[in-house]
């Protein structure tokens, strides 16, 4: 006996051998079990998801001599007839090939008459899309009014090519393609029955390359039981497919990370050396940091089923989560531009180095020079100063505009948006103005801190420190809920308030040992671990300090003898809402 192909000789034969598509058979073994059948049945998706099979255990459902069930008998003439495509009231039509008006008129002349065997004559029209607008019409009439012995059974992968008529006269089932799992799964038990050694790895590699589709996974394994001699590994696999080792991508994610431009390279030239299909390594790289994404947010939902899983994670530990989508972005555009390199080896060579010269600081492996950090830190002064002149409000009076546009709708504003100038009566706003406009003249006095020695360093002159780093804003944020615990040699240890858990990053650490260091002068590092603050942060410090100007600001409003007098002649109130500190 000649051999048969896995894709055919494991063809399910009824519902229960189905793999995946519960959503479709759920509402068929309903419909057939409590005898609620439609007419005419339309399955839609992409090749090798299950819609012939269906269709055909759909017709040995209806014509089983044993009655209509959701359970097949399979051992009837009707079904074996069925299953070997013999059975004479199931008529079995390729659209693509027969898409001519007289083929379908040819089709529907018997529609009429009673099945020759079977319970129903059913009508299963495969890559029903093919057929002509001449086809389609000469069957709509047909189609809307059916004799009670006649079921159509459509299945397509392109159902917008059908017309909206046709659409509207079939209950429409839409099958999903098969997740990497199930089809890894049913791979695994048709070469256990069939008695052929296997690598699960090797087994989950086809699985990923059938792209949804089961005819194509299996259609792929006997490919694979042919290259590998009667056994399925890993490496075979990727031999035949054209991909590389997963170590190899590994790799490149390291080289990344480090930032060193000669290793990625090397890493690249290695990887060339077997003529791999450059999108797959890009693909695999896509894997890798969107599996690193999931350890960093959600670890607990990670498969440690994985392939190289340890490597993954001490990935996860060492690169910062905005990095890995600045990777990830650069490596998803890079797969569509690759096409348009003048080769591919250099496109990808062109797409790693793309990630590394965006990656957050400076060049791979160059430092900034001390001219570099002077006039970073000179900007960043300048900046400072500017942003705390645009928010120099006036509390005093802020809060006096309010009360006379209650009574008198005429102002007239100052070019610097200064609170307005009421014409009458003056005598009540002339002092509030002269001392508002005299405390804004008045330059801001300059705040002197002392540096703080590191054998002076201790959890309450910590918050000084901290006002004296220079930190860029995502650093500072996590830094400003951290508190010094206690300091062993050059290493000094903090604690993080433990609700900050979701903006804390392991690079974070790194990032502050480096601006201690620069301000200690002494090389140090750090570690940060979860816990209770007992004393108050630098971010806690910062919101009492504004608290307390904030009430004080107020409370100088209220004592304002100009202020009562406004209240007393025009029934004013002082909106608190809008008191500001003049030095935020």
């Amino acid at each position: 006996m000649s051999y048969q192909v896995l894709a055919r000789k494991w063809r399910p034969n009824n519902f229960s051998e189905m793999v995946g598509q519960e959503h479709v058979l759920q509402a068929l073994i309903n419909a057939l079990d409590n005898d609620r059948l439609h007419h005419a049945y339309l399955f839609t998706g992409t090749r090798g998801v299950g819609k012939t099979t269906i269709a055909r255990i759909l017709a040995k459902c209806l014509n089983c001599e044993e009655g209509v069930s959701s359970k097949p008998c399979g051992v009837c003439s009707s079904c074996k007839e069925i299953a070997s495509g013999r059975f004479i009231d199931l008529m079995e039509v390729d659209a693509a090939s027969r898409t001519g008006v007289d083929d379908m008129r040819d089709l529907l002349d018997n529609v009429q008459y009673a099945p020759a065997r079977g319970r129903y004559k059913v009508y299963l029209i495969d890559e029903v899309h093919m057929l002509s607008k001449q086809s389609f019409a000469a069957l709509l009439k047909t189609l809307e009014e059916p004799p009670e012995h006649v079921k159509f059974l459509f299945a397509t992968t392109d159902p917008q090519k059908l017309p909206i008529t046709v659409l509207s006269r079939c209950l429409q089932f839409n099958l999903k393609n098969l997740s990497t799992d199930k089809i890894s799964q049913h791979l695994n038990y048709v070469l256990n029955e069939e008695k052929l050694p296997s690598e699960a790895l090797g087994t989950l590699a086809l699985a990923r390359a059938a792209d949804g589709s089961m005819r194509d996974a299996l259609s792929l394994t006997d490919q694979a039981i042919g290259h590998g001699g009667g056994k399925i590994t890993e490496s075979d696999v990727n031999a035949m497919l054209g991909t590389i080792d997963r170590s190899f991508a590994i790799d490149i994610c390291n080289a990344l990370i480090a930032g060193e431009g000669n290793q990625l390279l090397a890493e690249v030239a290695k990887i060339a050396e077997l003529s791999p299909d450059y999108q797959m390594v890009l693909a695999d790289l896509l894997s890798i940091w969107h599996q690193v994404a999931i350890m960093q947010t959600v670890p607990e939902s990670i498969d440690k089923t994985l392939s190289h899983y340890a490597e993954i994670c001490e990935i996860a530990n060492t690169v910062s989560r905005e990095d890995v989508q600045l990777y990830y972005q650069v490596c998803l555009l890079g797969r569509k531009d690759l096409d348009l390199a003048p080769d591919l080896k250099s496109g990808f060579e062109m797409v790693l180095l793309r990630a590394l010269a965006f990656r957050p600081g400076s060049a791979p492996g160059a430092k900034k020079s001390a001219v570099t950090k002077a006039v970073t830190k000179a900007e960043t002064k300048a900046e400072t100063g500017a942003e705390s002149s645009l928010k120099k409000p006036q509390a005093e009076v802020n809060s006096v505009p309010q009360a006379q546009q209650k009574v008198i709708p005429k102002v007239e504003l100052a070019e610097d948006h200064k609170p307005a100038i009421i014409e009458q009566p003056k005598s009540e706003v002339n002092s509030i103005k002269d001392k508002s406009v005299a405390e804004d003249k008045a330059p801001a006095p300059k705040e002197t801190h002392t540096k703080i020695d590191l054998k002076g360093l201790t959890p309450n002159n910590w918050v000084e420190v901290h006002s004296q780093l220079n930190l860029g804003a995502s650093l500072g944020e996590i830094v400003s809920h951290c508190l010094f615990d206690k300091m062993n040699e050059n290493q000094l240890f903090f604690i993080i308030d433990q609700e900050q858990t979701s903006l804390y990053d392991s690079a974070h650490q790194q990032s502050l040992a480096e601006a201690l260091s620069d301000y200690f002068g002494v090389q140090l590092s750090v570690e940060i671990s979860f816990g209770k603050t007992e004393k108050e942060t630098p971010r806690a410090v910062s919101i009492r300090a504004k608290e307390e100007r904030l009430a004080a600001a107020i409370e100088v409003l209220n004592q304002d003898p100009d202020l009562q007098e406004f209240k007393q002649k025009f029934d004013a109130n002082l909106d608190t809402k809008t008191v500001r500190p003049i030095d935020q």
